[in-house]
């Protein structure tokens, strides 16, 4: 019987009010990002569920990882749902949390959590079929290394955040080494014109940085405790954090991790695109709509405020609805 791959998806009402009167009770006095574009809703989880019930049944339980509240429509008695409230796994010195960091960085600890598993934000979708290979083969999870490097373009961007996992991948992996010890990971094919990147990037003796599409990530739940055993001092301070701060680390050193470790198998950078939501949408609702790719992230944007929200999510949801009409299983009848 094949392992089983667990899906673990982490959502917030930014409407739900007592949830807002708990973060404006300690946003009111901290150095993190409490934007409200961090916690803004766009009204379209159903269509994540019913995405993996039409393309991915195949996956084993789903983790909904959340504050507290609850969509109105999901159907809880679902076999395959796993509500997963913050203290339900969160260690207590944590909480309550509104950093998706600290969601993140700590997910090994949700109660039967499969050893293999795909990590998604509420805002990445599957908007065509996918297969179990697509995310892990021979165990591994499926992924692409390209070293790139990543410079802030606009303030808030995670690029300082980004420097301190790379001061950690650098003081603990040789570049050369890794890249020798196997050659054909990261200059794959597969990769298309970003292998480019990877080469362009090959006289510098360190990792000036890594490729992030932005997608789900597929994770094994070694890596974690690997990290928490060796680099637990830096990752409790980040999830000590209310809100998300410059001086922590995120998930993407997870990710990162297995890529110099070796611990994947190369995918194709094509698999899906990250598509940065602004006051013209066209491209995004196109590839909703007609299915364009099997992976993709509709991101809040932070430097292009949008006009006229309602819009915008209208426009995005009516493409979703085009392609998720029915209903899924998750949902209350």
């Amino acid at each position: 019987m094949a392992e089983k791959i667990d899906f673990v998806l982490a959502w917030v009402n930014g409407n739900d009010p007592a949830w807002q009167k708990e973060r404006n009770k300690y946003g009111s006095h901290c150095e993190g990002d409490n934007r409200d574009i961090r916690f803004r809703d766009w009204n379209n989880l159903q269509f994540w569920f019913r995405a993996v019930e039409k393309f991915a049944s195949w996956c084993g339980t789903v983790h909904f990882v959340t504050w507290g509240h609850l969509p109105p429509w999901l159907n809880l008695e679902h076999p395959r749902l796993n509500i997963v409230r913050h203290e339900d796994y969160l260690p207590e010195e944590y909480l309550p949390t509104f950093s998706s960091h600290t969601i993140e960085l700590n997910l090994h600890r949700i109660r039967n959590l499969a050893e293999r598993f795909i990590y998604f934000n509420d805002d990445t979708f599957i908007t065509r079929a996918v297969s179990p290979e697509d995310f892990f083969k021979q165990s591994l999870p499926r992924d692409s290394a390209v070293i790139m490097p990543i410079i802030g373009t606009f303030r808030n961007s995670t690029a300082g955040i980004e420097a301190n996992n790379m001061e950690i991948i650098n003081t603990v992996f040789n570049k050369n080494k890794v890249i020798r010890k196997n050659p054909f990971k990261w200059f794959n094919l597969l990769y298309g014109k970003h292998l480019f990147s990877t080469l362009c990037c090959m006289p510098y003796k360190r990792f000036a940085g890594f490729y992030v599409p932005h997608l789900p990530n597929a994770y094994l739940k070694k890596t974690f405790y690997q990290l928490w055993e060796q680099e637990g001092a830096v990752l409790h301070r980040t999830s000590l954090h209310k809100f998300r701060e410059s001086r922590g680390v995120n998930q993407s050193l997870i990710r990162y991790w297995q890529l110099v470790s070796g611990n994947f198998i190369p995918r194709s950078t094509a698999v899906g695109r990250c598509f940065s939501l602004t006051n013209h949408n066209e491209d995004a609702v196109e590839a909703i709509s007609t299915s364009k790719y099997q992976l993709i992230c509709i991101n809040d944007n932070d430097c292009e405020p949008i006009i006229d929200f309602e819009r915008e999510k209208t426009l995005i949801n009516r493409a979703f609805e085009k392609i998720l009409p029915e209903k899924s299983s998750f949902e209350l009848k």
